[in-house]
């Protein structure tokens, strides 16, 4: 009977030091930096304790009451521990499932307690980091344990035997962790965990007498900060500079026993700089671990509330997206409160954490991107900007460069917070856009007033206020028109990195429809200003060396897909308008504009690239750039920009032009191949539907004028593909 039930229990315990044993394997090489022991330990304890206790279990079980539980390992097999016993047994097992995750902890704590074996508590102390103590595990005695283990790996003269120097590592690192563990179980209360009859901080503070390393000084660190003195306010001192004598493990353990302090309230401002210094550190090429550890981190110095378990937690990964959404909403009302006085003033240190993890939020936030909801409250953000420019352009200010620090960090969280994305790379793609906050062209004059005055000297903060421009389709007051287009002319100078002089491309190419209407504008100097500066600007942007051979990789490069498709847009505008054409002969655009026709896959470029020419073709005079267009190319460019048709005809000046394309067609059409014929028939009739059957903004006549010519057109390549048919001695159907 007794036979059965231990060779049950057995089974049982093999399973669960077998998962101890799988924890040790796949976790030991995050502590390897620091602890660098002797692995072969971790076989030895598993197949030498998995024997002594099975003996000692044999023993043991002659008294166990019928009360208690036993854990069951759900990924072990199922054991019927009723198989040959019976029900009416005093003695019979009745147990509760129980995770065998939950023994980690345990099962550590007694290796700690019962092994003689110096590389087997070497082994599991080196595991006390790496696994989640719960709150209800009474661990009061492995705090002193540990301490006298430490005191005795230090020698006659006070310095650590260097043969013990790995051991006494151990012992630090597990101290630590199970005091901050200790002082959140009793929060809000307080108490003296080592028990030794002096002070905790006292304790600690010996320790760090001895030569111990940094890195061991810096693990120490958190248990002397929550164990000071209340009555002082300045708290232990440790610095940032520690943590580059750290290695990844340690930066690591920092992140998960850091929130501790902000939760309890035991916190200065050397801590505050160390937290933001340490996610500055991580942060480099993080884990989903990490960006975890870092996001809670972050919550709790703005003030989120989370229960004590999650601080706990070791792994965390898994909580990511609540923790970064709690920190976007909690970190946003922080910042909307804060009025630009005394960071100090604020008693609970909020703001000030606030302020200062400006410089980092971005970074905590943007690897979380896919796992937080955007901020739909962008113009509140831009308030909180502006109020800083302001402050920086106050004569009052002494900080002027600090707060235009801070400035672009904050419009950086702007544009992070709504998912604007900041990638060079994704300049060109469309990107979703949307703000609950009422908005008018006006509320953009500060930012006008920040492109103009940063433009030279910060050129990232000018490329995110001129993505953020063109991302919300802003367009400037009257007031600031002349001022704004002074400062794209400027980021569009060759000597302005790329990704400044495309962003100010693209947002010229949101302003398309007022720089084409230049015989609109009242302003004469604007205008000139257009016309002779602002012209050759855009081709500057893009072709700042003219000439050059570059990769095919290169941003600068002569034919970019996304870079000329925004470019022969802003020029099709541009043609629209005679007053125009002269500039564009001169500044080389149609040069340009030509020397793309020879690029391969121009795709919905060829329905610019014919808009540009058939509108400025009727007003030549002599010999002009257009004369090196040949019948094929026309001809090639008719029906490629017939095959794009269907898709621009909802912008109305596209639409407009449609009237324009069918006449070029048929001047530039040729009998030469049926298929050309047929596939320019099917887009044409694929157009026509479109016009038909959706429901666009042109008016009624505009359409039947537009619809006729376009049937018109049908009918005479039909006609044509049919004498080609015939021609050719087959029967056309």
């Amino acid at each position: 009977m007794y036979s059965s039930v231990c060779t049950n229990v057995d089974r049982f315990m093999s399973g669960v030091l077998g998962r101890l044993f799988g924890t040790v394997r796949s976790r030991w090489s995050r502590l390897s930096e620091v602890f660098r022991g002797p692995v072969h330990a971790v076989g030895t304890f598993t197949r030498r304790y998995l024997l002594q206790l099975s003996t000692t279990l044999h023993s043991w079980l002659r008294f166990v009451p019928r009360s208690l539980t036993k854990a069951v390992d759900p990924e072990a097999q199922s054991i019927d521990l009723y198989s040959d016993v019976s029900s009416e047994n005093e003695h019979a097992l009745t147990l509760v499932d129980i995770p065998t995750s939950n023994l980690e902890a345990p099962s550590i704590k007694w290796l700690l307690e019962t092994s003689t074996d110096p590389e087997v508590f070497l082994a599991a102390a080196s595991l006390v980091p790496l696994v989640e103590w719960p709150l209800d595990l009474d661990v009061s005695d492995m705090l002193p344990q540990l301490h006298d283990v430490f005191t005795s790996c230090v020698g006659f003269h006070g310095h650590i035997v260097p043969s013990l120097e790995e051991k006494a590592s151990a012992c630090i690192m597990a101290m630590s962790h199970l005091y901050c563990g200790r002082v959140i179980q009793a929060y809000p209360g307080r108490g003296e965990f080592l028990g030794r009859g002096r002070r905790d901080y006292n304790m600690f503070d010996k320790i760090t007498q001895r030569n111990i390393s940094t890195a061991n000084r810096t693990v120490l660190a958190p248990a002397m900060q929550l164990c000071f003195p209340e009555n002082d306010d300045d708290g232990f001192s440790w610095y940032t500079f520690w943590l580059d004598e750290c290695p990844d493990s340690v930066l690591e353990w920092l992140s998960h026993s850091l929130p501790y302090h902000f939760v309890t309230g035991r916190v200065n401002k050397e801590v505050d700089k160390v937290a933001i210094e340490l996610i500055s550190e991580l942060l480099s090429s993080p884990s989903n671990q990490i960006i975890a550890n870092c996001t809670l981190l972050a919550c709790v110095m703005v003030g989120v509330q989370f229960d004590k378990k999650d601080i706990i937690r070791i792994d965390k990964s898994s909580d990511l997206p609540r923790f970064a959404n709690a920190l976007l909403a909690q970190f946003q009302k922080v910042i909307w409160a804060y009025d630009g006085g005394d960071l100090d003033a604020d008693i609970t240190g909020v703001t000030r954490r606030a302020w200062n993890l400006l410089n980092v939020i971005c970074r905590i936030l943007e690897p979380a991107k896919q796992y937080y909801s955007r901020s739909y409250h962008t113009m509140q953000n831009l308030e909180v900007c502006k109020n800083i420019y302001s402050r920086a352009r106050s004569s009052e200010q002494h900080h002027t460069w600090e707060l235009l620090h801070a400035l672009h960090n904050a419009l950086h969280f702007t544009l992070t917070a709504a998912k604007i994305y900041r990638d060079p790379a994704k300049l060109w793609h469309y990107q979703y856009f949307w703000t609950a906050d009422p908005h008018s062209p006006e509320d953009f004059d500060w930012l006008v007033d920040y492109l103009e005055y940063i433009h030279r000297d910060d050129q990232e903060a000018a490329f995110d206020i001129l993505l953020l421009l063109d991302v919300m389709k802003v367009r400037c007051s009257p007031a600031r028109q002349h001022q704004f287009f002074k400062s794209l002319i400027a980021c569009m100078d060759s000597n302005m990195p790329h990704d400044l002089r495309h962003a100010a491309l693209r947002a010229a190419h949101s302003a398309r429809e007022e720089i084409a209407s230049i015989d609109a504008i009242d302003d004469a100097e604007l205008r000139d200003m257009l016309l002779t500066e602002f012209s050759p600007a855009i081709l500057t942007a893009v072709c700042p060396q003219p000439g050059a051979i570059l990769s095919d990789n290169d941003p600068d490069r002569f034919f970019h897909s996304h870079r000329d498709s925004c470019y022969l847009k802003l020029i099709f505008a541009l043609a629209r308008n005679p007053n125009w054409h002269p500039q564009l002969f001169r500044d080389h655009h149609i040069d340009r504009c030509i020397s793309i026709i020879a690029q391969r896959d121009l795709l919905q470029h060829s329905f610019y690239l014919a808009g540009i020419f058939l509108r400025i073709a009727p007003e030549r005079l002599s010999v002009t750039p257009l004369d090196s267009i040949t019948e094929q190319q026309w001809w090639d460019m008719m029906r490629s920009a017939w095959l794009w048709a269907y898709d621009s005809i909802y912008d109305i000046h596209c639409f407009q032009f449609l009237s324009v394309l069918v006449e070029g067609t048929k001047r530039h059409m040729q009998i030469d191949s049926d298929y050309d014929l047929e596939r320019l028939i099917g887009n044409v009739d694929l157009t026509l539907d479109v016009l038909e059957r959706r429901d666009l903004k042109q008016g009624e006549g505009e359409r039947e004028r537009v619809t006729v010519a376009m049937k018109e057109l049908r009918a005479v390549a039909s006609d044509m593909l049919e004498r080609l048919v015939n021609s050719k001695g087959v029967i056309s159907p």
